[in-house]
């Protein structure tokens, strides 16, 4: 069983078009990693800056729990934990 990254439309050019990839970590840090040597660019759409911090328009997910209040990028999942991304859109 592996953890399932499921991928917004607006995302999808790094995954080939797939909605949803899998990959391993025991941290959102190291899935996010493991994901993107998979799907090069990905994480740089999730992540930024030094030390690494998720974007501030990207919400995202671990089961349905917001992980601004789980820990961030140090929140532990694993294996059969979904995690979602939702960058924010802007338009009018």
């Amino acid at each position: 069983m592996a953890i399932e990254l499921r991928v917004p439309t607006i995302l999808r050019t790094y995954t080939g078009g797939a909605k949803a990839v899998n990959g391993d970590g025991t941290n959102l840090a190291e899935f996010i990693d493991n994901i993107d040597g998979a799907h090069p660019g990905l994480k740089e759409r999730i992540v930024e800056g030094e030390p690494e911090e998720l974007r501030r328009f990207v919400n995202v997910y671990v089961n349905d729990e917001d992980v601004r209040f789980t820990g961030g990028l140090k929140t532990e999942i694993k294996d059969g934990d979904v995690v979602v991304v939702l960058p924010a859109v802007a338009g009018g």
